[in-house]
Formats: C-alpha cells, sequence, structure tokens
C-alpha cells in the first residue's frame, strides 16, 4: 500500500474517532440532563451496586451516568481526549477495547466494593483509555504512539492518583479500568507479519533510522 494511501485511510480513521468521541460525549449530557430532572434517581436505579446480581447490567449503563455537573465536567474533557488517542488508529479495535475496559471497571468494583456504595461515571473509562494510550505504542511498535504514550503520561501524571484508595470515591472502577486498558493494549496489539511458505527467504531490508521512522508516521497522519 502507498503512503498516500496508508495516510488517507489514517486521516478518515481519525476523523471516525473524533465524531465517535462527539456523539458519545452529546450521549451522556444528555442522559445527564435527564438524571438531573430525575434527582439523580437513574445513578441509583441503574449504577452499580456490589454483589446485587440483579444490577449486573449496570456494569453498561453506568458509564453513561453521573451524580453531578460537576462529576460530567470533570471526565468529559479527559475522556476526549484519551478516547481519541485510542481511536485514531482505528474505530473498529477501539470499540473492542471499549467492551473490554467497560467489563473490567464495571466487573471489579462489583466484586470488590462494598455493597453499601451505588457506583456511576465514566471515570472507569477515562482510566482504561488512559492505561491503554500508554501502552499501546510499546505492544504495537509504532513510535508516533510511543511518544503520545510517553507525553499523555507526563502531563497527566496526577491520573495516577485516582488508581489509590480514597473514601468516597469508587476507585476500584478506576484501578480495574486502568488494568483493563492495558490488557486492551496486548489483546488488541498490531500482530506481525505471517511467515512465508515454508523454504521462502524473505528478502532482508536495512533496518530504518528511528528518527526518520517517527517523521515518516508523523507525516501518514498529515500532521
Amino acid at each position: 500500500m502507498s503512503d498516500g494511501r496508508t495516510a488517507e485511510i489514517m486521516i478518515a480513521e481519525a476523523r471516525k474517532a473524533f465524531w465517535v468521541m462527539v456523539g458519545f460525549l452529546a450521549l451522556i449530557w444528555v442522559v445527564q440532563v435527564a438524571n438531573w430532572v430525575s434527582d439523580y434517581g437513574l445513578s441509583y436505579s441503574y449504577g452499580i451496586r456490589p454483589w446485587d446480581p440483579g444490577r449486573l447490567p449496570a456494569i453498561v449503563s453506568s458509564p453513561l451516568l453521573h451524580w453531578s455537573w460537576a462529576h460530567i465536567e470533570g471526565n468529559s474533557g479527559p475522556l476526549f481526549i484519551f478516547g481519541f488517542l485510542a481511536a485514531y488508529r482505528g474505530v473498529k479495535k477501539f470499540l473492542g477495547v471499549t467492551a473490554l475496559i467497560i467489563f473490567a471497571a464495571g466487573l471489579g468494583p462489583w466484586l470488590t466494593a462494598s455493597p453499601a456504595t451505588v457506583g456511576a461515571g465514566a471515570s472507569g473509562l477515562v482510566f482504561g483509555y488512559f492505561g491503554y494510550v500508554l501502552v499501546r505504542g510499546a505492544f504495537d511498535r509504532h513510535l508516533i504512539d510511543i511518544v503520545i504514550g510517553v507525553v499523555m503520561g507526563l502531563c497527566f501524571a496526577y491520573q495516577f492518583v485516582g488508581l489509590l484508595p480514597a473514601e468516597g470515591v469508587l476507585w476500584q472502577a478506576h484501578a480495574f479500568g486502568f488494568v483493563g486498558g492495558i490488557l486492551g493494549g496486548y489483546l488488541f496489539r498490531e500482530r506481525g507479519a505471517k511467515p512465508g511458505p515454508v523454504g521462502e527467504v524473505p528478502a532482508k531490508t536495512p533496518p530504518a533510522d528511528s528518527r526518520s521512522a517517527l517523521h515518516k508516521e508523523i507525516e501518514d497522519l498529515g500532521l
């Protein structure tokens, strides 16, 4: 595939990623309005209640719900940034990673949090995407993604505090979501090229200079 065609595909996927995240943010804000009107009854009714078998479906609904306007505002910015960076190389893979993170960030607190609590919010997804962005470059061996992971890790280092136990916060969703994102980086990594037929000797290519490879990836993204 030509470099021009590769760049076109990547730009198209980045556009899809942008609109997917815009759509998701619009959805949680619409749900927030309904939740606010009901005096946050939706969060109580469809949030995660640990050890309650009847509330297992809340693993899926809880990321859409929040407890206040400040809660959703605090999640929206990081959710968009990390979500877009997680999706820009392919929306199809991103949906698989998202499903894994939702499952981990929901089942983890359902099994480990206090039965007296009710959990809701997109922060499990935020930490999951954060973990995924941090490790994806290492698993996929894309230099630009390694750089993105390092930059995000440095710029959002304060996020790691959210992985620690804290009173009044369902920190288990953060921790399990983060682990789910790292696991997603491994499970959804790009596999290497399949070996050729037996006896066929692959053509040798000289190793690419790391700086040239990084420049090429940036050009492919149209930056």
